[in-house]
């Protein structure tokens, strides 16, 4: 009877140690909270201008076909239906047809379209940038979600999130800085499944610290830029302040690169003009969210 009692101590000894063990080791393991600094869910009637600023046309870049311009054809929040699966609402950027617009500093363009930016209403370093977006399909298009830094192209450091050219099957991140920007070495895709293409809603994110950009789509990696590889090209550009960009560009240097469309507009056909012109081409922002970890 003893040897049996002695017997059941043995056995469950080891089991109780190891219990005690995993209950020190958690409470002596500290924790990182994630904090939210910055979050839009769209929810209100109009774009919430104390947080975003709505780009007007100035400088004019990568031969592309729009104009931004602040206004409620090209940059406004749906409700409903027509959120598309968006519960609280969403922001849409839609470009439009307006054969002939004038900029105010004597530039013509047959698009208008829309552009918004978080710069001096929220500036950050280092953290995890997401938003939750729906695209549309059409050759030409060229909606874009990214973080800029302040100052001079590249020097302060570009960090695209997601760049889409109207190719439903694929979206692209890409890192730009002083000796890396253009044509950057440090680009890449992510090829969706059939069926969850990007015509359907992905979060876009990245994780930003001060060695590394980790791209994750729906949580997923799908790319990583570290410093080491930056600086072998040139300076790490990515320890400044930054700000958020959503904006919706239309054909130009990327896309006529991939697709070849001289005609009717470079790098768009005119399927897709037919689309804008249905107003059917549109990026929808579910929300944009910013965390940090104490």
């Amino acid at each position: 009877m003893k040897n049996k009692k002695y017997r059941y101590l043995l056995l469950i000894l080891p089991i109780g140690l190891t219990v005690l063990f995993a209950f020190t080791y958690n409470i002596g393991t500290p924790k990182l909270s994630t904090k939210i600094v910055f979050f839009d869910d769209f929810n209100g009637m109009r774009l919430d201008k104390s947080k975003w600023n709505a780009e007007v046309t100035g400088t004019h870049v990568n031969n592309e076909l729009q104009a931004y311009v602040d206004s409620s054809a090209t940059i406004f929040i749906a409700h409903g239906k027509d959120a598309l699966g968006a519960t609280n609402g969403a922001l849409v950027l839609r470009p439009k047809i307006t054969k002939g617009f004038k900029t105010k500093d004597g530039q013509v363009f047959d698009f208008i379209s829309g552009r918004i930016n978080t710069k001096d209403k929220f500036d950050f370093t280092y953290g995890t940038a997401e938003a939750r977006i729906k695209l549309t399909d059409g050759p030409g298009l060229w909606p874009a979600w990214w973080i800029l830094g302040k100052g001079g192209w590249p020097e302060t450091g570009e960090i695209d999130i997601m760049e889409y050219v109207g190719e439903k099957d694929w979206a692209s991140a890409a890192v730009h800085g002083p000796g890396y920007s253009g044509e950057t070495p440090f680009v890449n895709r992510q090829y969706f499944t059939a069926g969850n293409d990007a015509t359907q809603w992905h979060i876009y994110g990245v994780d930003w610290t001060p060695t590394t950009l980790n791209f994750k789509y729906d949580g997923k990696l799908m790319f990583r830029v570290n410093r080491t590889m930056a600086e072998h090209y040139g300076k790490w550009a990515f320890s400044n302040q930054k700000y958020l960009i959503l904006n919706y560009a239309l054909g130009g240097a990327y896309p006529i690169k991939l697709n070849g469309v001289n005609n009717p507009y470079n790098g768009m056909p005119q399927s897709t003009i037919d689309l804008i012109k249905s107003g059917k081409a549109k990026m929808l922002v579910d929300w944009v969210r910013v965390t940090k970890n104490d």
